[in-house]
This record gives structure tokens, C-alpha cells and sequence, in this order.
């Protein structure tokens, strides 16, 4: 397993082999090979010792990994001792390709294409993640968009919405998040290759003939220049990361409030492990809702955190990015964590329709007080239609009857709506308003989307 104990709440065990020692060191490593091959392809480095360089970087389990956490720390940078391990490994082969190792580069270049190289990686996993909520996000809102059951407004009852709406609310604000964070990516997976002061003076004039090769090597885009002290494309990403987060922690957060036992209108998917209690056997409780919530929780935090070290000195920072390793892995891990977590909730969520219609019921009538005066008003006035319906309310919560048995017994109530509207006033389906519309929009706008 590649996920530490006390990251086990943190980080699916994918993200967590993609941040784990060995693939963190693997991405440095694959830099180092990368730079000799493209600077083999440009004339500056021999084909024979670029050959020797990579055959020498491809397995990370091969190396020290507790030494170089150790010289990390004193070096206050992973490039230097990671470099100098490669060239020690280089030299017991061939002592003249050893020389040739890190040509022209600096240790912030290792570092930082190192990150950009585990986040290409991520993003593909997060990326499934996130295609598997949505797919049943979509699923969950066809198969119940006529389904009613209470909206609820300030944690109170309030007029029907359907349940198919609500779950295209919350397709519509994952699929906004999934698509900044997909352009974020793509913005963020740029090679870092700037030399001593990030003007690759070490390299004369094949400097940029150096640098596209390497960012070909490495499947990265090449920027316009280095961009050590620049920090806005990693602070887009790890800002969608958040916003993204957020809008899953909306939905784990609805979805636990709809699973308490006195509403008891939706259900997690259980299973072994998942879901009980470690004394109390009849509960059923929303674990990977708990999972979501705690990403959506830790992750703004953490954004904060990679914003404040964005004030870099001049051409390359003092503290700065050498903070953002474990800020940018853990806003990483967490936001797979909470997408991997609802999928698995969007997926296999039980939904009780029958519960969602007797919960409108018990409230008596109350939540239709709305349409009532509106209907009224407009033969009463609308302040005394509201004097009415709110003395009304009181005696129908007092007396625990319906709201409409109470209206009907009233003759400026009775005079004004025929027996029928009153007979139909506490039907859902008939106070839905644009519900549907809403909800074909929403998908309709995902839908289109992806497809273009």
C-alpha cells in the first residue's frame, strides 16, 4: 500500500502511489534522462553517455530513498541530492557520461518538472474519477425527474422541487468545476527549464532548441520562457482544485442530510467495511459522504497556503516554492479523494421516493401556503391574503390538520376558490413550476459540452 497511515482518510491509493517516494523520485529521475536524450538531439551531449544517463534513471527503486530524504532536507532542495546520486550511479558505469549529468540545469528545473510530471499523471485518475460521477449524476437525474419530494430552504420545508433537479443542480456545478480544472491542467503541464537565472546562459545559443526537446521528451508543453519565480498556473490549478472540491462537498453534503434516519429519503451504497459502526450495529452511515466533506474541508486551507508563497523574490524564491510539494500533493490527493468517494455514492445510491412523498405529506399542507396566497391575492390583495394564510397555519400547526381542510371552512376562502382548487391545492406534481425545464437545461448544457 502505498498510502501512509495517517494519509488513509486523505488519499485513494492511486494518488497515493502517484505521490508516493518512489513515483515522486521516478519523475525526477525521468527529467534528468529526458535532458541528456534531448541534449543528445541537439548536438550537446554524446548519444553514448545520454544512453548511459537514462539506463541509469530508469528504476527510482534502485536508489537510497531514505539518504535522499535525509539530503533533501539538508540541501533544502530535492534537485542536489537526488542529482548527485544519479551521477555516483552514472560514474560506476562510464566516469565521462557521469559527467554530462543535469548538463545546464538547475535544481528548481527538477523539482518543478518533477510536480508538472506527477500532476500529468494524477490528472488522468482524477479525470476518471470525475467522468464516473457525472455518467451517474446524469443516470440518477433521467431516472427520477419526476420524482418529488420537499425543497428545503434555510434547513426548513419549503414548495416540492423534484429530485431530478436537484441531482442536475449538482451535475451542473461538477461538470463547471471538472471543465476549469481540465483547462487548468492543461495549463499547468508546462516544462521547467530555465537554468542558473532561468536564462540557460549555460547553454549558449541552443538553449531553446534544448528546451522544446525536452518538453517533447517529457510529453509537456514548452512555455515562452522559465517561469521559477511565476507561480500563477500552479495557483489557477490549485484554485479550480478548491472551487471543484467545494462543489463536491455541496453534494456529500445533501446527500448526508438526505440519509438522516428522521428523513431517511436517500442511502449510500454499503458493503463490506463501509457504512457501520464500531458499537452500534443498526447504522448505516454516510462514510464517503464523511470523506468528501473532510476533502472539502482541508482543501481551501491549503489553497490559501500555495497562495500566500506566490510573492517570489526576484528570478527564484527564498521559501517559496520549496512550500509546495506537500501543499500541491495533498490539495491534489484530496480532490481525487472526494471525487472517487461520490462516484462511488452517485453510483450506487439508494433513493426513496415513497419516504420523499409521505415526508411533503407530514407536513400537513404547509409548504403549498405559497400557492394558496398567490392564488388568493389576487382577489384579496396580497397583504390580506398573507393575514389570512399565516392565521390559518397557526391553527393547522395547533391543530395538527391539514392546511387545506382549514382553508375550505373559511367563507372568504370558500367564496373565492372553487372546491377543486382546494381539493388539488396540496398535489406536488401540480406546483413544480419550471422544474423540468431547469433540469433539461442543465443537461442539455453538459451534454452539448462534452460533445463539442
Amino acid at each position: 500500500m502505498a498510502a501512509r497511515l495517517i494519509e488513509s482518510l486523505a488519499a485513494t491509493e492511486p494518488l497515493a502511489e502517484v505521490f508516493s517516494d518512489v513515483s515522486v523520485l521516478q519523475a525526477m529521475l525521468d527529467f534528468e534522462s529526458a535532458l541528456a536524450r534531448a541534449e543528445a538531439r541537439v548536438g550537446i551531449v554524446p548519444k553514448s553517455a545520454a544512453d548511459r544517463i537514462t539506463a541509469a534513471a530508469a528504476h527510482a527503486n534502485e536508489f537510497d530513498i531514505h539518504a535522499l530524504s535525509v539530503g533533501m532536507f539538508r540541501a533544502g532542495t530535492p534537485g542536489i541530492p537526488v542529482v548527485k546520486a544519479l551521477i555516483e550511479k552514472v560514474r560506476a558505469r562510464d566516469p565521462e557520461a557521469a559527467g554530462w549529468v543535469h548538463w545546464g540545469a538547475t535544481s528548481q528545473d527538477v523539482a518543478d518538472t518533477a510536480l508538472v510530471l506527477l500532476l500529468k499523471r494524477a490528472q488522468t485518475i482524477l479525470g476518471g474519477d470525475l467522468e464516473r460521477l457525472k455518467k451517474a449524476l446524469i443516470t440518477l437525474s433521467q431516472q427520477h425527474k419526476g420524482t418529488v419530494m420537499l425543497g428545503r430552504t434555510l434547513l426548513q420545508a419549503a414548495p416540492p422541487v423534484t429530485f431530478g433537479l436537484k441531482v442536475a443542480g449538482w451535475l451542473g456545478a461538477v461538470s463547471r468545476g471538472s471543465k476549469r480544472l481540465e483547462t487548468s491542467f492543461e495549463e499547468a503541464l508546462v516544462l521547467q527549464f530555465g537554468g542558473a537565472s532561468g536564462t540557460l546562459a549555460s547553454l549558449a545559443d541552443k538553449g531553446t532548441a534544448v528546451a522544446r526537446a525536452l518538453a517533447a521528451e517529457l510529453g509537456l508543453s514548452c512555455p515562452e520562457a522559465p517561469w521559477h519565480a511565476h507561480r500563477d498556473r500552479l495557483a489557477s490549478f490549485v484554485c479550480c482544485c478548491g472551487v471543484l472540491t467545494g462543489s463536491l462537498g455541496k453534494v456529500a453534503r445533501d446527500i448526508s442530510l438526505l440519509m438522516q434516519s428522521e428523513v431517511a429519503e436517500v442511502a449510500e451504497p454499503g458493503g463490506e467495511g463501509r457504512g457501520g459502526s464500531s458499537t452500534m450495529p443498526h447504522k448505516r452511515n454516510p462514510i464517503a459522504c464523511a470523506l468528501t466533506l473532510a476533502a472539502a474541508q482541508r482543501v481551501p486551507g491549503l489553497v490559501s497556503s500555495f497562495l500566500s508563497a506566490m510573492v517570489q523574490e526576484h528570478e527564484r524564491a527564498l521559501g517559496g516554492w520549496q512550500s509546495e510539494w506537500p501543499t500541491v500533493a495533498s490539495i491534489v490527493q484530496s480532490t481525487e479523494s472526494a471525487a472517487s468517494s461520490l462516484a462511488e455514492v452517485a453510483e450506487g445510491l439508494s433513493v426513496n421516493p415513497a419516504r420523499m412523498r409521505r415526508n411533503i405529506a407530514n407536513t400537513k399542507g404547509l409548504i403549498f401556503a405559497e400557492r394558496v396566497m398567490m392564488l388568493l391575492a389576487a382577489q384579496l390583495g396580497r397583504d390580506v391574503a398573507r393575514k389570512l394564510v399565516e392565521d390559518t397555519i397557526q391553527n393547522s400547526i395547533a391543530q395538527n390538520q391539514d392546511l387545506s381542510a382549514l382553508l375550505a371552512e373559511l367563507p372568504e376562502v370558500s367564496s373565492r376558490l372553487k372546491p377543486f382548487a382546494l381539493d388539488q391545492l396540496e398535489i406536488p406534481e401540480q406546483y413544480l413550476g419550471s422544474a423540468e425545464e431547469f433540469r433539461e437545461a442543465l443537461l442539455h448544457s453538459i451534454t452539448s459540452s462534452e460533445g463539442e
